[in-house]
């Protein structure tokens, strides 16, 4: 999508903040910088990329879990992948331009933060 999508993204000013990415331990971190800085090379100076911490099976005992146990940090973006995919128009319709998909999610989280703020019935 990035590179989709690269001359929208360079023609906006990298004026975003210094920002960590956690990634779990299915991507290949240089793999990833290497195909961003052959993109956009400018950005890498506001990015950084991190992988999440994994609990070792020491501590799964002392916590008295064994096998999957979910990362704190990561589970807040599944999440949220989770309850956008609730949004039907997001499921099945495939956007054109970039503006009219993160309408769509801004949308989608809106509903989501309407439904919160609602009284229970």
């Amino acid at each position: 999508m990035l590179t989709l999508n690269i001359d929208y993204f360079k023609s906006k000013p990298v004026n975003i903040p210094k920002i960590t990415i956690l990634l779990d331990h299915g991507y290949h971190i240089e793999h990833l910088i290497a195909a961003l800085e052959q993109v956009y090379p400018q950005i890498m100076t506001k990015i950084r990329f991190k992988l999440s911490p994994k609990p070792s099976e020491q501590q799964k005992a002392a916590q008295g879990k064994s096998g999957f146990v979910p990362v704190a940090v990561r589970w807040g973006i599944e999440r949220s992948n989770a309850w956008m995919k609730r949004c039907k128009s997001l499921v099945k319709n495939f956007e054109r331009t970039l503006s009219h998909a993160t309408t769509k999610i801004d949308l989608c989280f809106v509903r989501l933060m309407l439904k919160c703020l609602a009284p229970a019935t």
